[in-house]
């Protein structure tokens, strides 16, 4: 594999991760669109990867939004197609006074690789060993990530081509036209994705990832039901702060809101505070609840274990994402971790954009994506 399929591939699994059903198929195509064009040039893969990787309207926005951030070395997406020829253009070349050649058509738009590359590295670095730069690009990478729980079926039902008869709506339209045969009209139940919940730690050892986690959160309120805590010495609920549509807004109003930046950890006490005024009254009921924490507990262990068992017997899933996972040689032998886990359905990473994607995979139930 060449280092620009490497980017390329990179980019639909980053569209995956922002809500486009980017099938293998489509990427595929994609690659064998961007072969067939040029792929130094932005505006072909662009439209490429637009006419091959999206299959709805919703996916426009998404696709212009994982782009843009994704190949963010030229400014905004290109609106127009490009003319491209079949047959590689002549360059005209000229030697100066050292003899190096020149080529005279430069393009104006720097090759895939060397825009990608960098992204496709950032999404497997720890995000506590970014720089600053590094960081902000890793903000407008996470700002198009999507988050949408597990589907389920509901009690409802639509009209539907195929599934089980509706003898109501088929005795009306027999009574419709006078007691002539009709056909056979059916329903299928609905599905709506589950609630999820995020408690965020943002205690002192969790603050470098903590900003990073919150903009998960942020695209999470964005685009599907989700509730958002902050936990740390205290319970603070922020999903309102987090409906801003600009992230640094979002941000900036979660910093006013959130008393407890870089304090201690009190889990087991906050977790029970939380299920005792939201989750036993339906919030947690069915949803799926994402613990983000590296699970250092100041509280008592036990009190922590008992009401994860809570949780667990609430909610549909609860999954547990700690930073710390990836470090090598790392075991939860902490007091908090260890009383947490029997009652974890999934114990991910959390370290790194592609860790928050695989995380963003096992919240929609697809644990080997």
């Amino acid at each position: 594999m060449t280092g620009a399929d490497a980017a390329l591939l990179g980019f639909a699994r980053a569209l995956r991760a922002a809500g486009v059903d980017a099938s293998t198929e489509r990427v595929h195509a994609f690659l064998a669109a961007v072969d067939v064009l040029r792929p130094e040039l932005r505006a072909d893969v662009y439209w490429a990867g637009r006419l091959t990787l999206c299959g709805q309207r919703d996916d426009l926005d998404r696709y212009d939004r994982v782009f843009a951030a994704f190949f963010h070395g030229t400014g905004e997406t290109p609106r127009r197609p490009v003319t491209v020829p079949r047959t590689p253009r002549p360059r005209l070349v000229a030697r100066d006074a050292e003899g190096q050649a020149r080529a005279r058509d430069v393009q104006d738009a720097p090759p895939v690789p060397s825009l990608a590359s960098s992204s496709e590295v950032l999404r497997h670095r720890d995000i506590a060993e970014l720089s600053g730069p590094e960081r902000a690009e890793v903000r407008r990478l996470l700002a198009a990530l999507a988050l949408r729980g597990q589907v389920r079926r509901s009690a409802r039902r639509r009209p539907a081509r195929r599934g089980e008869v509706d003898p109501h709506r088929t005795v009306r339209e027999l009574l419709r036209r006078g007691g002539e045969p009709a056909r056979l009209l059916r329903y299928a139940r609905t599905e709506h994705p589950r609630r999820v919940v995020l408690l965020v730690d943002v205690s002192g050892s969790m603050a470098p990832y903590a900003d990073a986690l919150l903009r998960f959160a942020h695209a999470a309120v964005r685009g599907a039901r989700t509730e958002v805590f902050t936990i740390g010495t205290r319970l603070t609920r922020v999903t309102r702060e987090l409906s801003h549509r600009d992230p640094d807004l979002a941000m900036a109003a979660v910093a006013s809101a959130v008393p407890d930046w870089r304090g201690g950890t009190r889990l087991g006490e906050l977790l029970g505070a939380f299920l005792d005024r939201w989750g036993q009254r339906g919030m947690a009921r069915g949803a799926i609840v994402v613990v983000l924490s590296d699970g250092w507990e100041r509280g008592d262990p036990e009190l922590l274990a008992e009401q994860m068992r809570r949780l667990h017997r609430l909610a549909h899933r609860v999954i547990w994402a700690n930073p710390l996972k990836a470090r090598p040689g790392y075991a939860p032998l902490a007091a908090g971790m260890a009383a947490a886990l029997p009652s974890v359905d999934a114990f991910v990473e959390g370290h790194s954009l592609s860790a928050l994607e695989r995380l963003a995979a096992a919240v929609r139930g697809a644990d080997d994506a």
